[in-house]
Order: C-alpha cells, then sequence, then structure tokens
C-alpha cells in the first residue's frame, strides 16, 4: 500500500499522550518522517519524554519552557492525551470524577495550547492538532462527560484556528470514531460494540489512520485549512 511520505527534518513536534495508542503511533510517524519528537505523558519514559499531568496548568507551562529550551523550540503540537471515564448514567456519576474528565480532556487542551501557542507566535508558524471525537459532535449515551468535553475541544479548534489564522499557525482538529486502542478497555465490551455496529465500514479505526491524518496536518501540504474538524470515521459521520 502506497502511503504519503514526509519531511519533517529540522522540526521539533510535541506528542501528548505519546506513550500508548494514538499519541505512540503519531510519535513514530512524525520521527520516521524526520522530526524530534517529544513526548508529554504521565507515564513518560526515554531520553525524549516529559512527565507531565495535562490537566496540571503549571506542569505543562513548565514542560513547553523546558522543550523549547532544550529542543529550540516547537514546531508542532499532536494534542492526544485524553482520559473516557466510566460509561454509565450521568445521573449515576460521581461529580468527581465526572469533573476529571473534562479536566484531562477539556481544560488540559486549554493548558497545552495555552504553553505552546506563544513560543509558536514567536516564531511565526506551527501546526496543532488536536485529538477530538465524534462522540463531541453525536453525543455518545454513558459518556456525557466525554462528550461534553470533547464538543469543547472541537469548539476551541474552531475558536483558535480563526484567531491565529493570520499568524502561521495552522489548528485544526481529528474526531475520530472509535479507534483500537488501551483506551477502550475503560469502556464496556457491550458499549464499544454499539460504536462498531454504527460503523458503515463494521470495524474499529486503527491508531495508524489517525497518525496519518495528523502527519497531513502537521505538514506543508496543508496550508489552507485551519478551525476545521476532520472526521475519521469509516463512514458514520453524517454532518
Amino acid at each position: 500500500m502506497s502511503k504519503a511520505r514526509y519531511d519533517f527534518a529540522g522540526r521539533v513536534a510535541v506528542v501528548t499522550g505519546g506513550a500508548s495508542g494514538i499519541g505512540a503511533e503519531t510519535a513514530r510517524l512524525l520521527q520516521g518522517s524526520g522530526a524530534t519528537v517529544v513526548s508529554w505523558d504521565l507515564a513518560a519514559g526515554g531520553e525524549a519524554a516529559l512527565q507531565v499531568d495535562v490537566a496540571d496548568r503549571a506542569a505543562v507551562a513548565a514542560a513547553a519552557q523546558q522543550t523549547a529550551a532544550r529542543w529550540g523550540g516547537i514546531d508542532m503540537l499532536v494534542h492526544s492525551a485524553g482520559f473516557t471515564g466510566p460509561t454509565m448514567a450521568l445521573d449515576a456519576f460521581d461529580p468527581a470524577v465526572w469533573q476529571r474528565v473534562v479536566e484531562v480532556n477539556l481544560l488540559g487542551t486549554f493548558h497545552v495550547c495555552h504553553a505552546v501557542v506563544p513560543l509558536m507566535r514567536r516564531a511565526g508558524r506551527g501546526r496543532i492538532v488536536l485529538i477530538a471525537s465524534l462522540a463531541g459532535k453525536e453525543g455518545t449515551p454513558d459518556a456525557s462527560a466525554y462528550g461534553a468535553a470533547k464538543a469543547g475541544v472541537l469548539a476551541l479548534a474552531k475558536s483558535l484556528g480563526k484567531e491565529l489564522a493570520t499568524t502561521g499557525i495552522l489548528v485544526n482538529a481529528i474526531a475520530p470514531a472509535a479507534v483500537r486502542t488501551p483506551i477502550l478497555a475503560q469502556m464496556s465490551p457491550a458499549h464499544v460494540q454499539t460504536m462498531v455496529a454504527k460503523s458503515p465500514m463494521q470495524r474499529l479505526g486503527e491508531p495508524a489512520e489517525v497518525a496519518e491524518m495528523a502527519a497531513w496536518l502537521c505538514s506543508d501540504s496543508c496550508s489552507f485549512n485551519t478551525g476545521a474538524v476532520f472526521d475519521l470515521s469509516g463512514g458514520r459521520a453524517t454532518y
């Protein structure tokens, strides 16, 4: 199978949630295309990796400054860190858990962008790719916190993309349907099967498929797209 090839030599990419799943696959693809990839993850390991909780604003700010000081800047950001939380009815949710899901997925997105955008502004260029979810467009039963948070991420991408449209920084979001990652283990098998059944392709997405779209959005081939949401759903998305 023929796939697009990119030359990211000389560019520094930050991938949040880079230790597993979509983040890890994206990090491998960007690194294989010549980028220096720095992973920000709770389970960070390796030389080009920082242990970061994206819900901790101070920790994110420190990671951005450390990355810029050590590697010379941040040219690309793929924000993949996420947390689904349990699958249950809204009125059965522990409010503290509901809040934590929103803190990681929505406030975490704000914290990461808040720390990285000034570095890109000074450089006069940059690419930001936010990994959202189709749940943020459709709403998924028994996943109210996750769906609400990801809807916020989609709106944030649209707002920030417009804000930065003349700066050389492009901001876009990807809204995948269910993807075969360890995060599915946080959901009940019945919930996962419901999502598969909704797909016209009748399968889960693969992390590599998300990584391919993220790489294109980070590349110079993407030049007139910002504040946009790209579905990756096997035909499931309807608007």
